[in-house]
């Protein structure tokens, strides 16, 4: 291999900034920069009190060996002939090669290949991913193409691909499923797909969260039948509906979302997953009162939660939960919105022994902003207990 492809081979958060070559004895320096330590030392007895990067004045010149980086450089020079350095994108590219080519029962190989390599951290091997451009591909093989269920393995294997590459490249390749036939193919895919699909397709959506990918998060949440296949698996109380309430909170997010969230049903599907968390050790309570506030902002909402057979209930027995203060924080909020504009909430809160569990929620270690509100919902309450009775 020749000198000029060694350098190509050397990530750039491995090359030392003065010498440009590949870290022997990282360094950090108070700035936060880390440098080769000859290099510094070298710098420093050349009588600079500076930091060579960001120029600042030095007070202090002490280093701090940087065991982390060295690591991952050890990590890098050790992954041997099949996956280190040049090999390493000579290996990639193969495979990108693979997945270009027709032949179905190759490309499952490489897939499965593509899924264990990012799988194993690698500075150097994810920055191959992004150079090769693998999520684009991926992502144009997945919904570029005509729906098939023939194919629906080559589509759970390639979606989990894509799911696993998402945390090392940028997302603006999700962008493409704002065009019309790759938009309706991923309708299809959560329509008609296997439970694992529509478990990554969740995934994704909750990627969709960013100001990168805003448009594709408005599109989708657009979608009448998306929003009410999200809402279906919330209600199934399973492990697919954990990735669903992250989807849909992802969806509620935007503002321009949260009418057709509604209209689809969210309301009724968190209450029912909520209710259902008490028999559940690990689930995600939170983000689904998470939802709730944030549709709350639309008088729709506030009467589909207050209509619901168990809405109010439901969130005052999530009220004092010594386990998750975030939860009874966020019940205490939301039941004091709608029992400010609703006297059928209040009446439903008091029936369902609110005053008792304030209480206890007052008497805990709960936290201050918890206990505020708490107090604010008492006293609501108890003026309106106390102004009803008269006017009747």
């Amino acid at each position: 291999m020749n000198e000029a492809q060694i350098e190509i081979t050397i990530p750039h958060l491995f090359r030392c900034p003065i010498s440009l070559d590949l870290f022997e004895d990282p360094v950090t320096l108070s700035t936060g920069q880390t440098y080769d330590r000859s290099s510094i030392e070298k710098w420093f007895s050349a009588g600079n009190l500076t930091c060579p990067v960001t120029m600042q004045k030095l007070h202090d010149l002490s280093i701090v060996p940087n065991h982390t980086l060295r690591h991952l450089i050890d990590q890098w020079l050790q992954l041997g002939p099949q996956f280190g350095n040049s090999a390493n994108i000579d290996y990639l590219a193969a495979l990108k090669h693979t997945l270009e080519s027709p032949e179905l029962e190759n490309k499952l190989q490489a897939l499965e290949k593509i899924r264990v390599l990012s799988d194993e951290y690698c500075f150097f091997r994810k920055s191959c991913f992004h150079e090769l451009s693998f999520l684009p591909l991926l992502l144009e093989l997945v919904f570029g193409t005509e729906f098939s269920k023939c194919h629906m393995e080559f589509t759970e294997l390639a979606l989990s691909c894509i799911l696993k590459l998402l945390p090392l490249v940028s997302l603006e390749p999700l962008n493409m499923i704002k065009d019309e036939s790759k938009l309706t193919t991923f309708l299809l895919l959560f329509e008609k797909g296997t439970s694992s699909v529509k478990t990554t397709l969740c995934q994704l959506i909750d990627s969709t969260a960013s100001p990168q990918t805003e448009e594709v998060c408005h599109m989708l949440g657009h979608s009448q039948k998306l929003v009410h296949e999200i809402v279906v698996l919330v209600r199934q109380g399973c492990e697919v509906s954990k990735v669903a309430i992250k989807a849909m909170l992802a969806l509620c997010s935007l503002k321009s979302n949260r009418d057709n969230l509604v209209r689809a049903g969210a309301i009724d599907g968190v209450i029912i997953y909520i209710s259902g968390c008490e028999t559940r050790q690990k689930n995600l309570a939170p983000l689904a009162m998470a939802i709730i506030k944030n549709l709350l902002v639309l008088e729709s909402a506030k009467e589909a939660l207050v209509n619901h057979p168990n809405g109010i209930e439901t969130l005052v027995k999530m009220v004092f939960r010594v386990c998750n203060q975030e939860c009874s924080e966020s019940a205490v909020g939301i039941l004091g919105i709608v029992c400010r504009d609703f006297g059928r909430a209040r009446e439903e809160a008091i029936g369902a022994g609110v005053l008792t569990q304030l209480l206890f929620l007052l008497q805990s270690q709960c936290g201050p902003k918890t206990k505020t509100k708490a107090r604010m919902l008492l006293k609501l309450l108890r003026s309106k207990w106390i102004e009803e009775p008269k006017q009747v």
